[in-house]
């Protein structure tokens, strides 16, 4: 395994761990409830714009693994999709990276 492609496992590691830490640690404190995590999410004009910039680029991600997916035939980087929209852009980019980046036969 190429040294680039072990920096993309590590990023999505710790991209997938972070964010679910203070995910889990929110949702232990204030209740199992999306519906808060979502008010909360919005509690003022910073955050709000953090949600849509996030929202916008895994969006652009989600677009561009499905274009290449189709291009490629490569439908196992299709799961990159629901590791961007459950845990994040930050595990979910280079999660598709490393798929993208394996040896191809």
């Amino acid at each position: 395994m190429t040294a680039t492609r072990v920096l993309y496992l590590i990023l999505t590691i710790v991209g997938a761990t972070l964010p679910m830490y203070y995910f889990v640690s929110w949702f232990m404190e204030n209740g199992w409830s999306l519906a808060a995590m979502v008010d909360a999410w919005h509690v003022n004009d910073a955050t709000s714009g953090l949600v849509w910039d996030l929202t916008i680029a895994a969006l652009a991600l989600t677009v561009f693994i499905i274009a290449e997916a189709v291009v490629r035939r490569d439908w196992l980087s299709l799961i990159a999709i629901p590791a961007t929209f459950c845990i994040g852009v930050s595990c979910g980019l280079p999660l598709y990276l490393f798929l993208r980046s394996r040896p191809r036969d």
